[in-house]
C-alpha cells in the first residue's frame, strides 16, 4: 500500500446506518417531560402506598375492636346453659306447694341477676313473642297447626336465643305455625 491511497480523517464521511452514526442528544425539553412523567409515576405510587397503609391500619383497628368485643363469646355460650337451667328450676317448682316460695324467689333473683350481668356485656335475648320466623335468629324445630297464628309465625319458644352485640350467639329454638294446606 502506498501513502496516496490512504484516506485522511478529514476526508472521511460515515455512511448513514453504520455503527458509528450517533443519535442527536435529547433536548432539555424532552428530559423535563421524561422527569415529569417519572415524578407523576412516583407520586401515584406514593399515594397508593399511603392508601394501602391506611386501609391496613383501619382493618387492624376493626379486628382489634372485634376481638375485644367478641372475646368472651365462648364463655357467654357456657353461661347461657346456666341461665337455661335456672329457668328450668323455676318451671319445675310446684306452683302452690307451701315451703317452696323462698326457693322460687331465690332462683328467680339469681336468674334476674344473671340476665342483668349478661345485658351489661351486650348479651341480649332474641325476641320471639309475636315474631315471624327469621332464619337468621330463629331455628324452627317443628311446625304445628294453629288457629291463632298465621303460617310462618312463631307459636312457642322451646329454648331462648341470644345475641352478643350485633352477632347471633345462639339461635332461638321455636315451633312455627304451619300453612293450613299442609
Amino acid at each position: 500500500m502506498t501513502d496516496d491511497t490512504m484516506i485522511s480523517p478529514d476526508d472521511a464521511t460515515i455512511a448513514p446506518g453504520t455503527s458509528e452514526a450517533e443519535t442527536p442528544p435529547p433536548s432539555h425539553a424532552d428530559e423535563i417531560v421524561a422527569m415529569e412523567g417519572e415524578i407523576a409515576s412516583l407520586k401515584d405510587r406514593l399515594l397508593r402506598a399511603a392508601a394501602e397503609t391506611e386501609n391496613v391500619r383501619r382493618r387492624l383497628e376493626r379486628e382489634k375492636t372485634d376481638a375485644s368485643t367478641y372475646a368472651m363469646t365462648g364463655f357467654a355460650r357456657d353461661m347461657l346453659a346456666v341461665a337455661d337451667n335456672l329457668r328450668r328450676a323455676v318451671a319445675a317448682l310446684p306452683a302452690d306447694t307451701a315451703g317452696f316460695e323462698g326457693v322460687r324467689v331465690g332462683i328467680e333473683a339469681t336468674e334476674r341477676e344473671l340476665t342483668t350481668v349478661l345485658g351489661r356485656h351486650g348479651i341480649t335475648r332474641v325476641v320471639t313473642d309475636g315474631a315471624r320466623l327469621d332464619p337468621n335468629r330463629h331455628q324452627a324445630m317443628l311446625e304445628v297447626e294453629s288457629e291463632h297464628h298465621e303460617a310462618g309465625s312463631i307459636v312457642a319458644e322451646l329454648q331462648a336465643g341470644y345475641t352478643i352485640k350485633d352477632r347471633l350467639l345462639r339461635p332461638a329454638l321455636v315451633s312455627v305455625a304451619k300453612d293450613k294446606m299442609s
